[in-house]
Parts: C-alpha cells; sequence; structure tokens
C-alpha cells in the first residue's frame, strides 16, 4: 500500500501499538506524542491519512482538526478521530467537524487497520462506483476527481473524502433520487463501519459549503425526500 499515515495520540502504548500494525500492513507511518509536532511535520509532508486523538494537550484534537479543514493545503486529507467519549452525540460532533471516522477507546487493532483501509479506498476512488460519476450535469458545480477539487458558483470549496464522494454520487445522475442505503453503499459497500445519521450529518455539511443562502448558492440544490433519500437539481 505504501500510504503514509500520521498517528497523534498522547499514549505512548497507543502509538507503539499503532505503528507495529500499521507496518505489518505494509502501510508507512509517523507518530506523534503532540499536536505541535504533528502540525510541524504536517508542513513539511502531507500524509495520506491522519489518525488523531481528540483528548489531546491543546490543541486537542479536534482543533487540529478544525485547522486542517479550513485550510485548502491539508483539506483534503482524510481523517479518523480516537476517542473515549462513546455518546453518539460526541461522535456526531467529531463527523461534524469534517471528520471521515469516529473510533472510540478502547479499540482492536484489527477494527482500526479495518477502518483506515476504507476509508483510503474511498480517497482514492477504489471502492464501488456509478457508471458516469465523472460527468456532471450541472455547469454550476464543477468536480475534478483527479485533482481532488471542487468549484460551486465559480469558487473552489474545500470538501472531505466522504462530502467529495457524496456530491460526486449525486451529480452522476442528476435528479435521481439516492436513499441513504445507496449513498452508504456507494461509500463503503460491504464495509459499514459507521453510526446512525452518519449520511445527514455529511449533507449537511456540504450544503453548508457549498452555500445555502443567496440566490446563487449551490447547497440549495440538494434536496431532501423526506422519507426516501437526497437527489440534486437545479
Amino acid at each position: 500500500m505504501n500510504n503514509l499515515i500520521y498517528v497523534v495520540d498522547d499514549e505512548e502504548d497507543i502509538l507503539e501499538l499503532a505503528e507495529v500494525n500499521l507496518k505489518k500492513n505494509f502501510f508507512k507511518v509517523k507518530t506523534f506524542a503532540s499536536s505541535l509536532s504533528f502540525l510541524k511535520a504536517l508542513e513539511k509532508q502531507k500524509p495520506d491519512l491522519a489518525v488523531l486523538d481528540i483528548m489531546m494537550p491543546q490543541p486537542d484534537g479536534l482543533e487540529l482538526s478544525r485547522r486542517m479543514k479550513s485550510s485548502p493545503e491539508f483539506a483534503g486529507i482524510p481523517i479518523i478521530f480516537l476517542s473515549a467519549k462513546a455518546d453518539e452525540s460526541d461522535k456526531i460532533t467529531g463527523l461534524e467537524l469534517g471528520a471521515d471516522d469516529y473510533i472510540t477507546k478502547p479499540f482492536s487493532v484489527k477494527e482500526l487497520m479495518a477502518r483506515i483501509k476504507v476509508v483510503l479506498r474511498r480517497r482514492h476512488g477504489s471502492a464501488a462506483k456509478t457508471e458516469d460519476a465523472a460527468k456532471p450535469k450541472t455547469a454550476r458545480i464543477k468536480i475534478d476527481k483527479d485533482k481532488f477539487t471542487v468549484t460551486a458558483g465559480g469558487e473552489k470549496i474545500n470538501l472531505t473524502v466522504t462530502e467529495f464522494k457524496i456530491l460526486e454520487l449525486l451529480l452522476s445522475k442528476h435528479g435521481t433520487v439516492f436513499s441513504r442505503d445507496k449513498i452508504l453503499d456507494y461509500l463503503w459497500g460491504d464495509d459499514k463501519l459507521v453510526i446512525d445519521r452518519t449520511i445527514d450529518v455529511h449533507i449537511r455539511n456540504l450544503r453548508e459549503k457549498l452555500g445555502v443562502r443567496g440566490k446563487g448558492a449551490c447547497g440549495k440544490m440538494i434536496k431532501n425526500i423526506r422519507g426516501v433519500g437526497y437527489k440534486i437539481e437545479e
């Protein structure tokens, strides 16, 4: 695989466990016991994915995610949160901040490896695809899969991996309603390591980024068909 994974956690045993098993699975890995050392490394080399512990000394994992997702340079890096907080509200908060997945401690090594592989498959586009996913039917939103870029109303938009894939799917068949199960299948296939409301959270974030206010707001093109799913149309 040779993907570079950054793991940030202030617990040395977790860093050691993650490093050993990532290398066994043919990943390149760098571990960081502090947020500041991670930020310095990020400026020098971008990873293919970052695993962030939420309960870090300041800046904590949530703040690290905010900084990354607000930067055009780092916004496309997938993020998986680690946290001892298992409440659904905490998971939703993590997803709303742009994380692609959320793992609660304690976790199994197999689960961590599986989730990393799933997120990377989505990032590199090897998950199941629709036939015309690269051919959006609206000029107002333009998507470039090779460069991982999106422009809406002429403005460049920074999306997470999951938001990008959802938009890609909705644009693939303009006006077609996709159920939540269909969207989940497209994103994760058989690896549905997700929680309820995940799709709704990502859709809400996607709408906000595309714009929901003003005449040219592209986020309003994403329609919620109550009890069915979502579609995109002018």
